[in-house]
């Protein structure tokens, strides 16, 4: 559907509206076009990509904007010692196996999840693909995750 790992345009344009004026994180940077969406009106974007092929094109990419900070790595590696942050953009994995992220928002942030498979997701994850997640509004990492209806 992306050619091979670049965001849809409409995509693109929704995380540049998300992202106005926030400081902001990205997981799985990819190619970088997400990641300009979002620099293109972010007060901030630190952006963390794992595969070092595909941070060459990102860091490229990206070179222009100077509010983005830009590693490759993981982004339980870097993310949490730069947060809170009032957008993030989880675009590596699946949410159900990385709850701690919803920590790195800030009261009131937002979270948008990418690339979901919903007949596999629970009902917090199933909403988060289709909006976003105000902090707070998931249920605790405790609760067990209940299926959506067929």
């Amino acid at each position: 559907m992306t050619a091979g790992g670049s965001s849809l345009p409409e995509v693109q344009r929704l995380l540049s509206v998300l992202a106005a004026g926030r400081r902001c994180a990205e997981t799985g940077t990819a190619f970088g076009e997400g990641a300009a969406a979002i620099a293109s009106t972010a007060a901030s974007l630190v952006t963390v990509e794992r595969d070092a092929s595909r941070a060459d094109a990102a860091r490229e990419r990206l070179a222009a904007y100077d509010n983005v900070e830009f590693h490759v790595g993981d982004w339980r590696d870097v993310l949490p010692t730069r947060a809170p942050f009032g957008f993030l953009f989880f675009d590596a994995g699946r949410l159900d196996e990385a709850p701690e992220v919803v920590d790195l928002l800030e009261p009131g942030g937002l979270l948008v999840k990418d690339d979901l498979t919903p007949a596999e997701q629970s009902t917090a994850i199933r909403y988060a693909s289709c909006s976003s997640i105000i902090r707070g509004s998931l249920p605790s990492r405790s609760s067990r995750p209940r299926r959506l209806p067929s």
